[in-house]
């Protein structure tokens, strides 16, 4: 649970949700934190700072005010993102763009920024909140897949241009997590409980992922002890990427 020690981490959308599980596991392993959301008031991190991740004037301050505050930057989890519902012609070309500026251009701008501090670092990491959504097809979800699909080809881009700097680049693929966004969405069901059920049936161990399974996944992707890995993956999806079961 050390293995952060001395290390400072940005994770951007470390409010609430997957970024606050991973904020509190990279703090309880040692590391000093600062955290990047539009709404960061409940943000619990030695930094909190509002940052919009599809602005790069707002980026670049947030982390030239880590950079002045904590001295260093070794970690960046690129979290932030929003979902999306819907087929391909369920959107119009305005929600495209905005989820795809958030979800793909908003790791851009973020790592873009915080690469000069990365390369100063001897155990530089990035960590992308990717999803089964990039690997497998998901009905009612062609523009989040294609965004999370992006997400996954950038990350391998990303660590075959940074390798040599050594800067490691991997990402988490979570299944259905329990998290907020995904309780909102039950709720507006029109038969929640059943909807859960089906989510939780989705996945072969039967259940919701937790995000404290996840923070575990970012966390070893970004500690020093993962030093030859890069440009992989992780799935946290209770296997629904590999196994067939039978229906239970």
């Amino acid at each position: 649970m050390t293995a952060f020690d001395g290390l400072v981490a940005v994770v951007t959308g470390g409010s609430s949700g997957i970024g606050a599980a991973i904020v509190r596991r990279l703090r309880a392993g040692g590391a000093r934190v600062a955290v990047f959301d539009v709404d960061p008031d409940a943000a619990d991190a030695e930094l909190a700072l509002p940052v919009d991740v599809t602005d790069a004037a707002s980026v670049e301050a947030a982390t030239a005010t880590v950079g002045k505050e904590l001295g260093r930057l070794d970690v960046l989890v690129n979290n932030a993102g929003i979902g999306a519902q819907g087929t391909v012609a369920d959107n119009p070309d305005e929600e495209w763009l905005r989820v795809l500026d958030l979800n793909v251009v908003g790791i851009a701008r973020t790592t873009r920024a915080a690469l000069p501090l990365l390369r100063r670092s001897p155990a530089a990491a990035i960590v992308n909140t990717c999803s089964i959504a990039a690997t497998a097809g998901l009905p009612q979800r062609a523009l989040y897949s294609a965004s999370k699909g992006a997400v996954l080809a950038l990350t391998q881009a990303m660590a075959a241009d940074h390798v040599r700097e050594g800067i490691r680049v991997n990402a988490v693929n979570p299944g259905t997590v329990d998290t907020p966004w995904v309780g909102r969405l039950l709720a507006r069901a029109d038969d929640p409980a059943a909807e859960r059920a089906a989510l939780e049936a989705r996945q072969p161990h039967g259940r919701l992922v937790s995000a404290d399974e996840v923070a575990e996944a970012v966390a070893y992707l970004a500690s020093p002890q993962a030093a030859s890995t890069t440009g992989t993956t992780i799935a946290v999806d209770g296997g629904m990427h590999s196994l067939r079961v039978r229906p239970a």
